[in-house]
């Protein structure tokens, strides 16, 4: 645990030093654009897509029950 902990030390130290930030937010986001990627693979209108990336935020990616 110590060696783990000496190898990942100077990430530590950087999500401590600047107020606990993290690049969660960016990974979900990237997350979505390869999900909106998969969900419309055979588009062959590219522009459409960029429209529908700049739309991820208000788009849901869960299913209603």
């Amino acid at each position: 645990m110590v060696k783990t902990i000496r190898r990942r030390l100077d990430g530590l130290w950087a999500y401590w030093k600047h107020d606990k930030l993290t690049s969660a937010s960016q990974e979900g986001f990237n997350n979505k654009i390869g999900w909106l990627t998969r969900q419309t693979y055979g588009y062959h209108d590219e522009i459409y897509l960029h429209l529908k990336i700049y739309d991820l935020p208000n788009l849901s990616t869960r299913k209603s029950l």
